[in-house]
């Protein structure tokens, strides 16, 4: 195992670092900090020094929980070290039912200012993913439009790619309080909704997809890709593009993760599937 000094772990860097999942950073501050060299890392955290090297130098991504607590216990880090990486301390893990500080376990790894900002890092994430759901109301500027931002991405002939999508149902009460909120008719907001539903439609031979109508009025916009999310707010006068976005990834202890894939299976439970 390596160690590094306390104030290591305790400056601004690292830890952003660490909240950001940067594994290649994390690597380079251990060899800064630590004066450890590359096949040192290596040992320490059970890979070879070959693909240390990759990711150092930003040619391969850490994204398994159990490679993440190998690297945790691998540099002895601290808890809140651990907590930053959105893991368990060092002493809780296997502790089994106790109640978790949720800003202790951030599951929040990045904030955007909008969706704009996420873009290419969702659209990463969904080019590599064989799960994707997608929770939203119209959904043109997602997938409904040839040049949306996901539709490309989901278009894989020959995959095990499964894709669910849930539009707010054109017909539902709910839809015309939405357009209320947003300035817009509801025969205009009903109309995006079932264009969505006409494009999603000629998917069906490149990818496994389910399309539903559900009725509520919506709260959340979420974009799940595997073990990764990305969430943003619908409110009155703004769109879910529009809003701050939030990267979450699943983590052994945080809820939030689990929360809002339980909110989509509820969602999609009462919807109507439409494709």
């Amino acid at each position: 195992m390596l160690s590094l000094p306390d104030w290591a772990w305790e400056r601004a860097d690292v830890r952003q670092a660490l909240r950001a999942r940067d594994v290649g950073a994390v690597f380079r501050y251990v060899q800064q900090y630590s004066g450890a060299s590359q096949a040192r890392i290596a040992a320490a955290v059970g890979m070879t020094q070959a693909r240390v090297n990759e990711i150092i130098n930003r040619r391969r991504e850490v994204s398994r929980l159990d490679v993440y607590e190998r690297i945790a216990d691998g540099l002895s880090m601290p808890d809140d070290a651990r907590h930053l990486l959105g893991l368990a301390g060092g002493r809780e893990k296997g502790s089994g039912g106790a109640a978790f500080d949720l800003a202790a376990f951030p599951e929040v790894v990045r904030v955007y200012s909008a969706q704009a900002a996420a873009q290419e890092e969702i659209q990463q994430q969904v080019r590599s993913a064989k799960e994707v759901d997608i929770l939203a109301v119209r959904g043109l500027g997602l997938i409904g439009l040839n040049d949306s931002m996901l539709r490309a991405h989901l278009a894989r002939p020959e995959s095990d790619l499964r894709v669910r999508v849930l539009l707010l149902a054109p017909e539902a009460p709910a839809l015309a309080l939405r357009a209320a909120e947003i300035g817009e008719s509801a025969e205009s907001l009903a109309s995006g909704v079932r264009l969505t539903e006409a494009r999603l439609r000629e998917l069906a031979g490149t990818c496994d997809i389910e399309v539903y109508r559900y009725g509520m009025l919506p709260t959340w916009r979420l974009i799940r890709a595997d073990s990764t999310m990305f969430v943003g707010a619908f409110d009155a006068g703004w769109e879910g593009h529009e809003s701050a976005t939030y990267k979450v990834m699943e983590t052994p202890y945080g809820p939030l993760f689990r929360g809002f894939r339980r909110m989509f299976e509820a969602i999609a439970r009462g919807a109507d599937r439409t494709v």
